[in-house]
């Protein structure tokens, strides 16, 4: 099970500043339309994330400014970086919000720089996060942690190159 923190949600459903419980609900149907799997390639895993950020944003009554967000494209540049690799043989999963990518990745290379993806040198692997967002935690940790903390989904499998349901 993902345990999406509720910065990482206010970024998937585009929204900051001080929100009300009406707010979250208008912002969850809007992203719905524009993620939905009949008009967006990623739309399947797009909307588990927004599902997964409306779970938990949807009964919270007050919204301080430990949450404040300024960036509200979160959604449509992390569902432009999936459109762009989920063509690709590569295992594609999600942890939290961030998207990692593994298996024969050299091949992919100059595509993964182009989609945004960095290397994760300590990990092996390519993660994605658009340019603004910087990570609060400065500690070093591996993929066990990761997928331990936030939860792990296998969006595409190497093996079968086909998307996980």
């Amino acid at each position: 099970m993902n345990t999406m923190n509720k910065y990482d949600a206010f970024r998937v459903l585009g929204l900051s500043g001080q929100v009300t419980v009406e707010d979250v609900k208008q912002a969850y149907r809007r992203m719905c339309r524009m993620y939905h799997p009949d008009v967006n390639q990623a739309g399947e895993e797009m909307m588990k994330m927004i599902n997964q950020a409306y779970d938990v944003l949807k009964d919270e009554t007050s919204f301080d400014e430990a949450h404040k967000v300024h960036e509200t494209d979160y959604s449509e540049k992390l569902s432009e970086a999936l459109n762009a690799i989920l063509k690709f043989n590569l295992r594609v999963e999600v942890c939290g919000a961030w998207v990692w990518v593994s298996g024969e990745t050299k091949v992919w290379k100059e595509e993964l720089k182009k989609a945004q993806f960095k290397w994760a040198s300590g990990k092996s692997m390519w993660y994605f996060r658009p340019q603004e967002y910087k990570s609060r935690n400065r500690k070093t940790v591996g993929m066990d942690y990761i997928r331990s903390t936030y939860g792990s989904r296998v969006v595409r499998d190497v093996e079968s190159n086909a998307q996980i349901a």
